[in-house]
């Protein structure tokens, strides 16, 4: 029962959080996509109809880490991406647009504080900052999907800033796109 509730949280915070329409939904002020993007020169728009529904990739299930695929932080209560996490993201894009056969799942995730229904809604916001520059960035955007884990799945459980810090992420995972669905 326990999970049908987390599962139910979920959807209604992804479709909280979604920008109907596809248009740009950065959190970020100026159309930037956070900190240190500086004038944006080196962004692509964000092409029209650019949001991937939960029909676009199906589960959740299949994805998996990639070494090379790094996972960014954010600073608490925030889904503001910093200068740090734009030059990971950048390194990861370039990654990603390698992988021509895959699809990937933007995971935002919290720490525990807060109750659940705000961090599902908080990791959801980091999820698409970082969908979101990775589309600037030119990866197509029919290949990203996001999700939010909430404070569900932390890293650490000490609770402690160090850890809490840890906790406060978005994960990248990749899986190969089966030839037998298309």
């Amino acid at each position: 029962m326990r999970k049908i509730i987390f599962m139910a949280l979920a959807v209604f915070a992804l479709a909280a959080c979604t920008t109907p329409g596809g248009k740009k939904g950065s959190a970020s002020k100026g159309g930037k996509a956070g900190a240190g993007a500086g004038d944006g020169t080196d962004l692509a728009p964000l092409p029209p109809g650019a949001e991937v529904t939960e029909a676009g990739i199906k589960t959740g299930s299949g994805f998996e880490a990639d070494l090379d695929i790094k996972p960014v932080a954010f600073d608490y209560d925030s889904a503001q991406l910093s200068a740090d996490a734009l030059d990971t993201l950048k390194a990861n894009a370039a990654v990603m647009k390698g992988k021509k056969g895959a699809e990937f799942l933007v995971a935002g995730h919290c720490d525990e504080r807060g109750t659940v229904a705000y961090n599902l809604a908080l990791g959801q916001k980091r999820a698409k900052e970082v969908r979101d520059y990775y589309m600037r960035l030119g990866v197509d955007g029919r290949r990203i999907a996001t999700i939010s884990y909430g404070k569900e799945m932390p890293s650490c459980s000490d609770s402690t800033e160090d850890c809490w810090s840890k906790n406060r992420r978005a994960v990248t995972g990749v899986r190969v796109k089966s030839t037998a669905s298309k």
